[in-house]
């Protein structure tokens, strides 16, 4: 049984996971299905599944929309900028207060030992939701097998926008084909419309790309130019490195490459949402005004997304050729994460005292349900004493 959240509910959990959601999307997606499923019963695993492969489906940070939606689902559009704003506030402080002191002192804090001993968590909580996930999503050998095709070309370096649309439109094609052939012919009217927006996306990209900003730096073009790239990234934190580097490295000159990899290194080892990136180039160029302008510009178009496709959610559910292509979506979206999870680990699996870290990690968390946020304290306790020692 599943049962709603309060607004208050909302609030105190998504400010909790903002401030101990370590690891990035993938480890962000696995913390919110422990909590929010298997923990509060907020949701079930079925319409999690649902609200994360929807959130694979538009532009913007996918763990992020993933918050917003669950927001959405629990208590409308008030519930959704609760839980979108409670999960993006703590990492935008954290992040603004670390960039005052690289303007202060021009570089960034000791950050090694901690991450060293919260990286094996992090993989732990995420083999267990993806085991979890999994589960519920892989219905048919089918959809096992088109998984494991996502994963493979995934692994191959295939961008993440093909593998999601090109799978979901395998699982639909395959759908409408079988039905078809028995006179049924569901109506594809949804999917095809869902089928146009990877390439919206990436014209969208390619004239972002190319066009050509004023060079003068202000608050103005500031929003600007991040509300552009928050409205057409899809993909990792890799991408956005990109944009970043055309915006604001090559064409506007407003930073340098050095603080551009500075800035997503605060990003990537600071807890949220990894967009929290743009939070910090906004302080180097315009103090605490700017870090708010730049936070606001990036994040509006998740919310905007969500809102706007939040409501037909249920509608492709209800199409079955549509409910195929989702299914598809949903094994590709799990499959992207145990990409990113095999990646992850060959960096943070490095000797002897990590192995254990994780595998210890998974036992508390599969057979004891150890909240994984107590874990990954534990994990930046024995990092910091393994950099002391």
């Amino acid at each position: 049984m599943t049962r709603t959240a309060s607004r208050k509910e909302l609030a105190i959990y998504f400010l909790k996971l903002g401030l101990v959601a370590f690891g990035g999307p993938a480890a962000h997606i696995a913390m919110m299905e422990e909590e929010t499923v298997r923990r509060k019963h907020w949701l079930s695993k079925e319409k999690f599944l649902d609200l994360l492969g929807a959130a694979n489906l538009i532009p913007g940070p996918t763990s992020t929309e993933t918050a917003i939606y669950i927001g959405y689902q629990q208590a409308g559009l008030v519930g959704l900028f609760i839980a979108g704003v409670c999960f993006i506030l703590p990492a935008a402080v954290i992040v603004s207060a670390l960039a005052w002191v690289y303007v202060k002192y021009g570089s960034l804090p000791q950050v090694v030992g901690i991450l060293y001993g919260i990286k094996p968590v992090i993989i732990a909580v995420i083999l267990q939701a993806l085991w979890g996930l999994g589960r519920s999503a892989v219905k048919t050998k089918f959809l096992a097998v088109i998984g494991f095709v996502a994963l493979a070309l995934s692994l191959f370096g295939i961008n993440p926008l093909v593998v999601i649309f090109g799978v979901g439109s395998l699982a639909g094609l395959r759908l409408w084909i079988s039905e078809r052939t028995e006179g049924k012919a569901p109506r594809l009217r949804i999917a095809f419309l869902l089928l146009l927006i990877p390439f919206l996306a990436y014209a969208a990209q390619v004239g972002a790309a190319y066009a050509e900003p004023s060079s003068t730096f202000g608050l103005w073009p500031l929003f600007l130019v991040f509300l552009k790239i928050g409205s057409i990234i899809f993909g990792s934190g890799y991408v956005l490195l990109a944009f970043l580097q055309i915006d604001l490295v090559t064409r506007l000159h407003w930073i340098t490459t050095t603080q551009l990899l500075d800035a997503i290194v605060i990003g990537q080892v600071t807890p949220g949402p990894v967009f929290t990136t743009a939070t910090f180039i906004g302080f180097l160029l315009g103090g605490p005004v700017g870090a708010v302008v730049a936070t606001i510009g990036i994040f509006v178009p998740a919310f905007f997304f969500v809102a706007l496709s939040g409501p037909i959610i249920p509608r492709i559910r209800s199409s079955p050729a549509s409910s195929a292509f989702l299914d598809g979506v949903i094994v590709a979206s799990l499959a992207l994460m145990a990409s990113v999870t095999y990646t992850l680990g060959t960096a943070a699996i490095i000797d002897f005292t990590t192995v254990i870290l994780t595998v210890v990690s998974l036992i508390l968390l599969i057979k004891f349900r150890v909240n994984s946020a107590w874990l990954v304290l534990l994990g930046a306790a024995i990092g910091v004493l393994k950099l002391i020692v």
